[in-house]
């Protein structure tokens, strides 16, 4: 029995690619939820989150829906992004232990120099990245995207991390008069 050959079309099947507005009101919270499980960290996965949707807008024009799903496609970098970050974290560790070491503190001037015994305490209450942060943007009055550069982070999370720590110092500044 002979069927009829169906005729395959030259023309090729293109895939639809959704606006970046749209993917990002779909799956914010599952790159955010996934970066919280990866991370452990809720403050660290907001700022991997702007990082990853920030990467995402500056390649969204490499996004092929025929390759996979967007939500694929964005865990992926977020994946990436959370790793870029756990190995910076631990270049960062492993140099401020070397640092440490060598380092010794005259107990007349305090860890920063000249500072008042409270800011001294809240400076040192927190982290070195959060310290390391406020001392580019403030102290050495670097504008965002330089002060990111060195940090080796992107603007958004620089401003971020920035907002986060000068608003943990004012909260240990607070604290530390009230007391």
């Amino acid at each position: 029995m002979n069927m009829p050959r169906r005729r395959i079309s030259p023309v090729h099947a293109v895939a639809e690619v959704p606006s970046f507005a749209s993917v990002v009101e779909r799956h914010l919270d599952d790159v955010h939820g996934y970066l919280v499980y990866l991370t452990r960290d809720r403050g660290i996965a907001e700022d991997l989150t702007a990082e990853t949707f920030e990467k995402a807008l500056r390649l969204w024009r490499r996004f092929d829906p025929r390759r996979g799903s967007a939500r694929t496609w964005l865990c992926q970098l977020a994946r990436t992004t959370a790793l870029d970050h756990f190995r910076a974290e631990e270049r960062r560790r492993r140099r401020e232990g070397v640092y440490a070491r060598d380092e010794y503190v005259d107990p007349e001037e305090g860890l920063f120099g000249g500072l008042s015994p409270e800011l001294e305490r809240a400076l040192a209450a927190l982290s070195v990245g959060e310290r390391e942060v406020i001392a580019l943007r403030v102290l050495l009055d670097l504008d965002g995207e330089t002060a990111a550069r060195v940090l080796g982070i992107s603007v958004t999370a620089c401003s971020t991390r920035l907002s986060r720590a000068l608003k943990k110092l004012e909260e240990r500044m607070s604290a530390d008069v009230a007391a």
